[in-house]
C-alpha cells in the first residue's frame, strides 16, 4: 500500500494538503476505478459492500469486487468487519466534488437508480420473510443493471435490516431528491414490520412523512390510504394522539371513497389502539368491533384472527374476561391454523393478561413465556418488551420476585432502547416495588400495563 491517509493525520491543516494526497492515488487508478470511486461518494448510507457496490456501478460482483480492493490497496477505502467499505469523511467530500465536476448527469442519475431500487427489492424480499401474510404490494422491475440480494430466510432477512437499516433511510432522501415518489412510498412499506419489530418508532414517523409528502404527488388512491394511515399509527405510537386520529380519519376517508372494507377494517383496528393509548377503553372497543365486522364476511383468516384478538383485549381492559377469553380463544385457532406465529404471540400475551386478572397467575405466566418464545424467533424486541413486563406481574403475585425482577429489568433496558421512556418509567417503579422493605407494604401495580400494542403488531 502506498502513503496515504496517515500523511493527513499530522498536517496542520488536514484539508488543505488533502487534494495532493488524493492525487496521488488517483493518478494510478484506471478510468473505472476513478468513476467507482466518484460514484461510491454519492451512494446513500454510511458505507458500503459489494453487492451495493455492484449495483451502484452496474458493474459484475467479480469486477465490482477488484475495484474495491484496488481502491483500497490506494488508501482510498478501509475494509471493516464483515466485508464492508468506508471512506474518511474528507476522502467522501472529495470523491463527491468528483463525481458531481466530473461525471455526466446521466451517469449519476443511472447510478443511484440502480442503487436505490438494489435497496428497495432486497429489502422488499426481507419483508415478506419478516411477515408473509402481509399483503404485498406490487413493484416495478429493478432498474436495469441493479442486482438486490438474494434473501433465504427470516434470519439472514433480519440480519441485512439490522445492517443496512441507515443505507434504506439514506436511500429513501436520495428517492425524494430525484422525485421517484414511487419508490419512496415504496421504501416506507417495505420497513413498517422491520420498524415496529425493532422499535424504530421515530425512523417510522419520517419514513411515513415522506410517504405521505410522495404520495401527494401520485395520482394513486391506494398509496395515499396506506401513507395516511401508516402515518397515524407512528403518531400513535409516538403517543401523540391529534396528529393520530386525524391521519387515521383521513386514511378512513379515503378507504371509504375507495369503497375498500379491507382498509377500512385495518383503519378501525388502528384507531382501537390509538384510543387504547388514551385508556379510553370503550372507543377502543368499539372500533376493535367494528374492525371485526368488516372482515368476516372477507374471508381473511388471519385479519379476523387479529381483530378478535383486539376484541378480547379491549373486554378484558374493561374488566369483562369470560368475553375476552372467548374471543382470544378463537383468535389463537385461527393464528396457530394459519400459521400466523405473529398474531399467535399477541393473543397468547393477551390470554397470559387475563390469566393474571382472573387469578390464574401459573396459566398466566405459561401464556405469556410462549409468547416471548415466539417473539424471539420473530425478532420482535418491540413484542419482548411488552410481553417482558406482563410476565413480571404474574411471577410477582407468585411470590417468585427474583424471577419478577429479572423479566423487568430486561423490559427496561428494551423500553430504554427503543426511546420509550413512559414506559420505562413506569417499569422502573414496578422494580422499586419489588425491594425486600418494600414487599410487604407496596404490592407490584398491575393496573399500569403498556399498552398490549395491538396496533403495533398490526403488520399491514
Amino acid at each position: 500500500r502506498e502513503p496515504g491517509l496517515e500523511t493527513l493525520d499530522h498536517d496542520t491543516d488536514p484539508a488543505a494538503s488533502l487534494p495532493t494526497v488524493l492525487s496521488w492515488s488517483l493518478r494510478r487508478l484506471t478510468d473505472q476505478q476513478r468513476t467507482v470511486f466518484a460514484l461510491l461518494g454519492i451512494a446513500p448510507g454510511p458505507d458500503t459492500d459489494l453487492p451495493a457496490t455492484a449495483s451502484l456501478t452496474g458493474l459484475p460482483r467479480t469486477q465490482a469486487r477488484k475495484v474495491l480492493r484496488a481502491l483500497e490497496d490506494h488508501c482510498l477505502l478501509d475494509r471493516r468487519r464483515h466485508g464492508r467499505y468506508a471512506m474518511h469523511d474528507l476522502v467522501r467530500a472529495y470523491a463527491t466534488t468528483l463525481a458531481h465536476n466530473h461525471l455526466s448527469e446521466p451517469v449519476r442519475e443511472a447510478a443511484l437508480a440502480r442503487v436505490v431500487d438494489f435497496h428497495l427489492h432486497t429489502a422488499h424480499t426481507a419483508d415478506r420473510l419478516l411477515n408473509p401474510h402481509r399483503p404485498p404490494i406490487r413493484l416495478d422491475p429493478p432498474t436495469h443493471g441493479s442486482r438486490p440480494h438474494r434473501l433465504e430466510d427470516l434470519p439472514s432477512a433480519l440480519a441485512w435490516l439490522d445492517v443496512h437499516h441507515p443505507h434504506l433511510l439514506a436511500a429513501q432522501h436520495t428517492a425524494a431528491d430525484h422525485h421517484r415518489h414511487q419508490a419512496v412510498w415504496h421504501l416506507a412499506w417495505t420497513l413498517t414490520v422491520f420498524h415496529r419489530r425493532r422499535g424504530h418508532l421515530h425512523d417510522e414517523l419520517a419514513v411515513w412523512s415522506a410517504a405521505a409528502d410522495a404520495a401527494d404527488h401520485l395520482c394513486d388512491l391506494t398509496a395515499r390510504t396506506h401513507a395516511h394511515r401508516n402515518l397515524g399509527q407512528a403518531h400513535a405510537a409516538l403517543r401523540r394522539h391529534e396528529q393520530a386520529v386525524e391521519h387515521l380519519h383521513r386514511a378512513l376517508a379515503l378507504a371509504e371513497e375507495h369503497q375498500d372494507p379491507t382498509q377500512q377494517a385495518h383503519i378501525h383496528h388502528i384507531l382501537a389502539w390509538a384510543w387504547e393509548q388514551r385508556e379510553d377503553y370503550r372507543r377502543a372497543l368499539a372500533h376493535a368491533r367494528h374492525a371485526l365486522a368488516l372482515l368476516r364476511p372477507l374471508d381473511q383468516a388471519v385479519w379476523e384472527g387479529h381483530a378478535l384478538n383486539a376484541v378480547g383485549w379491549y373486554c378484558a381492559r374493561l374488566g369483562d374476561h369470560d368475553t375476552a377469553r372467548e374471543h382470544c380463544q378463537a383468535a389463537l385457532v385461527l393464528h396457530r391454523r394459519h400459521q400466523d406465529p405473529e398474531g399467535e404471540a399477541a393473543t397468547l400475551d393477551s390470554l397470559g393478561y387475563i390469566d393474571h386478572h382472573t387469578g390464574r397467575d401459573h396459566q398466566a405466566v405459561h401464556h405469556h413465556r410462549q409468547a416471548l418464545t415466539l417473539y424471539r424467533t420473530l425478532g420482535d424486541t418491540t413484542g419482548c418488551a411488552d410481553t417482558l413486563d406482563r410476565l413480571g406481574h404474574p411471577y410477582a403475585a407468585l411470590d417468585q420476585h427474583d424471577r419478577a425482577r429479572a423479566v423487568w429489568q430486561e423490559a427496561l433496558e428494551l423500553y430504554l432502547e427503543q426511546g420509550r421512556d413512559a414506559d420505562a418509567r413506569r417499569v422502573q417503579r414496578q422494580l422499586v416495588d419489588l425491594l425486600p422493605e418494600r414487599e410487604s407494604v407496596t404490592p407490584p401495580d398491575t393496573t399500569g400495563n403498556a399498552a398490549n400494542g395491538r396496533g403495533e403488531h398490526d403488520r399491514r
